[in-house]
């Protein structure tokens, strides 16, 4: 609880390069305990949409995630207000980070295999590099840009046996994409917010406006389709309510706005790989030789871009602390 209360507090903006950075124990422990439960979720999700209606799936589980994130910000005593003039940011956020994911991967799970569909979605640091290009002259250096080409290479052999079906699901398929675009371009937007609230705020609002808005798209579009959730429909509900909307997504909110975009959005980049293998060992899908390799270049991938520079590494302790020692000190 003092390791999310210490990221979530508003503090000095970061250089928004990668190359200087290092992870402190805390982050690390965050992106592990992020990784695991996000990977899992993949399989759990495609059990959970079987025979249930997704967008009502996803309404349900931030319904029931809401009053943990809730109780999560009130433990930690975390200021909830947000400044009339910073909603129309706080909507941008919402539907550039959250509505739109939401809606299309849950939508894309149900049509797709749980791992590719989430190969698909991480390719989210890809289009983070390109929108940091394009909208805010990010430049890469080299050693990032090898990692995003090993990220793309390793997507690609992970995708190697699902083209065919993939291509049988054109819409499916290209509606992960774009969620992965826009997600990413959340992420940018979010390292990039003036808001000057904590983090955690930023995220309980998010949440309440996107349950609200993909309750109103259920009821409209899946009423008629309602039935009664079956045990695994609730389980996997479960889970998402507390270890998703309670639990990983206020951590990778927090950790995307503390973090350089391209440092944040490849330090997940293990989750794909982890959806894929649980989708195999849960849900029967077969691996190739192809998801071995796939493993070995996203570990390189990010290790390219998260494992700090001899110089930086030596000089970290004369650098100014980090938002994460900047809040430890504000508790």
């Amino acid at each position: 609880m003092r390791a999310v209360h210490a990221q979530a507090l508003p503090g000095p903006q970061l250089n928004s390069s990668a190359s200087g950075f290092a992870l402190s124990s805390r982050q690390f422990i965050l992106l592990a305990l992020l990784t695991v439960v996000w990977g899992l979720n993949w399989p759990v999700m495609k059990v959970g949409v079987t025979g249930f209606p997704p967008l009502t799936f996803r309404s349900l589980s931030m319904w029931l995630g809401l009053p943990v994130l809730w109780a999560v910000t009130a433990v930690l005593k975390v200021p909830l207000r947000i400044e009339r003039k910073d909603w129309h940011e706080v909507g941008l956020l919402t539907l550039t980070n959250m509505l739109v994911w939401h809606v299309l991967a849950i939508l894309a799970v149900q049509a797709l295999s749980s791992g590719r569909a989430a190969i698909l979605g991480y390719t989210m640091p890809i289009w983070s590099a390109l929108w940091g290009l394009a909208l805010y002259g990010q430049r890469l250096a080299p050693r990032q840009l090898a990692g995003i080409a090993a990220a793309a290479l390793g997507v690609t052999l992970l995708l190697w046996h699902e083209l065919a079906t993939i291509a049988g699901r054109p819409i499916a398929a290209l509606g992960m994409l774009g969620a992965a675009a826009v997600w990413a371009l959340g992420t940018q937007r979010l390292r990039h917010t003036r808001i000057a609230v904590p983090t955690l705020a930023i995220v309980l609002w998010m949440t309440l406006i996107t349950t609200l808005a993909m309750t109103l798209i259920a009821v409209t579009v899946e009423h008629s389709r309602w039935t009664a959730p079956g045990p695994a429909t609730w389980g996997a509900i479960a889970y998402n309510a507390v270890l998703i909307f309670g639990f990983a997504q206020a951590i990778w909110l927090v950790l995307a706005r503390d973090l350089p975009p391209i440092a944040s959005t490849m330090s997940v980049m293990m989750i794909p790989v982890l959806g894929t293998l649980a989708g195999a060992w849960w849900l029967g899908e077969q691996l190739h030789w192809q998801d071995g390799a796939a493993i070995v270049l996203l570990g390189i991938a990010i290790a390219a871009v998260m494992w700090p520079r001899r110089a930086a590494a030596a000089g970290a302790g004369a650098e100014p602390p980090v938002r994460a020692d900047h809040a430890d000190r504000a508790a």
